[in-house]
C-alpha cells in the first residue's frame, strides 16, 4: 500500500463534465444530471483499507448530505485487470451491500480521473451549485487502526457551503492509495 496524497484543483475550478455508467443499474450519470444543485464527488474503490475505513461514515454523510440538497456520485477509475475486485460488478455488490442511495461509477478509460487530477481513494471533491470546487480535502482527521471515521472535515465544509461562507481555507488533502492506472 502505497499512501498517496490528493493533489491541488483550484478553488473554483469548474468540474469536468462527465458521462460514466452507474454500477447499481448501468444507467448513465452525468454531471449535467446534477446541475443547481451542490456536488460531492468521491473517487474510491473497494478494496484500498482508507476507504474501508470511511466506507460506513462516508455512505452516512452522502445520504444526510442527500437531505440537504447535496447530491453524491462516487468513482472507481481503478485498472480492474489487475484489481478484479474493484471491477463493477464488485462494485455494485458493495453498493448494495452498504445501501448506497447515491451512484458508483465505473471509470474504465479513467480519463474522468485524468480530468479531475485524482490521484488517490479517497479523493474529495465537494462543488457549490455552479459546479465549482468549494472543497477538496480529507473526510477527516482517522485513518485505519487510527479512530472511528466521523467525517468531521467534509461536514464542516459542507454545512459552510449550505450557509453560503467562503470555502473552508484551513483544509488538509484526502490521503489513500494511489489509483491504481492502466499499465
Amino acid at each position: 500500500m502505497v499512501l498517496t496524497e490528493s493533489t491541488n484543483m483550484p478553488i473554483g475550478a469548474k468540474a469536468p463534465d462527465f458521462v460514466l455508467p452507474d454500477t447499481r443499474n448501468g444507467q448513465p450519470v452525468s454531471l449535467a444530471d446534477h446541475a443547481g444543485r451542490p456536488l460531492l464527488l468521491v473517487f474510491m474503490c473497494n478494496h484500498c483499507p482508507y476507504v474501508v475505513h470511511l466506507l460506513e461514515a462516508l455512505t452516512a454523510s452522502a445520504h444526510e448530505f442527500a437531505d440537504s440538497g447535496i447530491a453524491t456520485v462516487t468513482i472507481s477509475a481503478n485498472d480492474v485487470e489487475r484489481y478484479p475486485q474493484d471491477g463493477p460488478d464488485k462494485m455494485a455488490a458493495l453498493a448494495q451491500t452498504h445501501g448506497f442511495r447515491f451512484p458508483y461509477c465505473h471509470d474504465e478509460t479513467q480519463q474522468v480521473a485524468k480530468a479531475y487530477n485524482a490521484v488517490c481513494t479517497p479523493d474529495i471533491f465537494l462543488f457549490d451549485t455552479e459546479h465549482r470546487l468549494y472543497y477538496h480535502g480529507q473526510f477527516d482527521d482517522t485513518r485505519p487502526n487510527r479512530g472511528q471515521a466521523h467525517g468531521q472535515d467534509l461536514k464542516r465544509a459542507a454545512a459552510m457551503l449550505l450557509d453560503g461562507k467562503p470555502a473552508p481555507t484551513d483544509v488538509h488533502p484526502s490521503v489513500g492509495c494511489s489509483i491504481k492506472w492502466n499499465t
